[in-house]
């Protein structure tokens, strides 16, 4: 059994559509990042964390979309958020999966993969090698030039051990939010726990400005936001 936990961000400034709530192909991002984890036969319960007013007056698409999705308002960061959703799992699920809800184009193969490799005891982490030369800057200065050959562009889904993840927060409790790492897999990694890579694609983006709502639209019209 398998529980997925979708991080939601800090509160939309007045007057603006919260990234995850834009439409892509007439479907909310959050929604589209759901579905496909709804269609897994091994998702026990779906969390998603939503901003405090969201989660006590949540959108109707989001209310009635399948009985195993359970809201909670989450925290001021992510870790914050993913603690909250975490603390809402049941008892029983082996196997935590942490998505972005702001990654629409994640597909069915890439969550059954990290499921796969976090049953084997490790973290999985979707992701996919550098191909670009990466520059190590401070003030606009050229510090260093990483060997890209070790490097890896890191996405969600991001699955874990329950009892892995669930210490990683532990251990992490009362640091200063400034220590706090970008994602789970950088937390589970300082408290000792063995993550790896599983390959994706860069297509499995994170939707930030709207105009990355028409590069995802591109495609999903040609076809590449439901591969494997």
């Amino acid at each position: 059994m398998h529980a997925p936990a979708s991080e939601e961000g800090a509160p939309a400034p007045p007057g603006t559509v919260r990234k995850q709530y834009l439409e892509l192909g007439g479907v909310p991002v959050l929604l589209r990042a759901l579905l496909p984890f709804l269609d897994h036969a091994g998702v026990q319960c779906v969390v998603v964390a939503l901003p405090a007013e969201d989660a006590a007056a949540p959108p109707p698409w989001l209310q009635d979309v399948d009985p195993r999705v359970h809201l909670v308002s989450g925290g001021a960061t992510r870790q914050a958020s993913v603690r909250a959703g975490l603390d809402a799992l049941p008892a029983d699920v082996d196997v935590i999966v942490v998505h972005d809800g702001a990654r629409p184009l994640v597909t069915k193969a890439v969550i059954e993969r990290c499921i796969a490799a976090a049953a084997e005891g490790v973290g999985a982490v979707a992701g996919w090698p550098v191909v670009d030369t990466i520059k190590q800057v401070e003030g606009r200065r050229v510090t260093a030039t990483p060997d890209r050959s070790t490097l890896w562009h890191a996405q969600t889904p991001q699955a874990f051990p329950r009892d892995m993840l669930l210490n990683a927060y532990r251990g992490a409790a009362g640091e200063d939010e400034r220590n706090a790492q970008t994602d789970d897999a950088g937390l589970v990694a300082r408290q000792g726990g063995r993550v790896v890579m599983v390959e994706d694609s860069p297509r499995n983006i994170k939707v930030t400005r709207r105009d990355d709502v028409r590069i995802a639209e591109a495609l999903l019209a040609a076809g590449d936001g439901s591969g494997t």
